[in-house]
């Protein structure tokens, strides 16, 4: 693919939940003042019902005002494909960064997604997809990226439709089971994001399969989560605050707060 719309594709960026992202460069009737965006391609084709719930979707997250939430630029639909674009920050993203990461700074990062989860929760939205590829780094900020919409582009669908394998450890074992996403499914990725940034490891220990989506929902199901020995101590109470039960966990806004006061001394850099 080379174009979409008026969007000349540069390269690929990597894949999100149910699409592809492209370098391209910003057509001239956008008025933002950049070069380059970054436009996400839904794959396959969408009915006209798909294509206004992901529009009216995006338009919420789009008006959700803060610094740690990607500015969305444009959407629309080009021969029945869905797209987006939106700011490309060129420091990639917890999961693939552009260089290497200190452990500080990756903690940091996470803070800054969770804060643009606070932001969300605060008009009542959730993100549904939270994990290390969707906070995205630059100019010494971390934004929080790419809204989760398996809901809306496979209605109906809960255990195989929500994207990608690597989604899977993110996601909370109630939603895996059909429950609705709510701010605590939040605050749990938030959580094992954290655990995956502190220890280089999955909340339920060896790695899930990567391609094998039952399977790795299946291990999910089954296996209970537990907190690598790694982590220092007050990053591992957040941590199971942040898994444990509904009534006890902390909000977004909490979470960062409470990352804010973790010394972190005690993490290799």
């Amino acid at each position: 693919m080379e174009t979409i719309a008026d969007y000349e594709l540069v390269k690929p960026l990597g894949y999100g939940s149910h699409g592809q992202f492209f370098l391209a460069r910003k057509p001239a009737r956008l008025p933002a003042d950049v070069e380059f965006v970054a436009v996400k391609v839904f794959a396959g084709t969408s009915t006209a019902d798909i294509f206004r719930r992901a529009m009216r979707e995006l338009k919420a997250f789009a008006a959700v005002r803060s610094p740690h939430i990607v500015t969305i630029y444009d959407a629309g639909r080009h021969d029945g494909v869905i797209y987006y674009s939106m700011e490309y920050l060129p420091g990639g993203s917890l999961a693939n960064p552009a260089g290497r990461r200190p452990v500080t700074a990756a903690v940091r990062a996470v803070r800054g997604g969770a804060l643009g989860v606070a932001a969300m929760h605060a008009v009542g939205m959730a993100h549904r997809d939270i994990k290390p590829g969707n906070i995205l780094l630059g100019n010494g900020v971390a934004k929080l990226s790419d809204l989760g919409l398996a809901h809306v582009m496979m209605p109906g669908v809960t255990l195989t439709g929500m994207g990608p394998v690597a989604s899977i450890e993110y996601t909370d074992p109630a939603l895996l089971q059909g429950s609705p996403a709510n701010q605590a499914t939040d605050v749990w990725s938030l959580g094992v994001t954290l655990h995956r940034v502190l220890s280089g490891r999955g909340i339920y220990g060896a790695d899930l399969p990567t391609d094998d989506s039952l399977l790795a929902l299946r291990r999910a199901l089954a296996a209970k989560p537990s907190i690598s020995d790694d982590v220092p101590p007050a990053a591992a109470d957040l941590i199971a605050a942040c898994i444990g039960p509904v009534e006890e966990r902390p909000s977004a806004e909490d979470f960062a707060m409470q990352l804010d006061a973790i010394p972190l001394t005690a993490a290799a850099d």
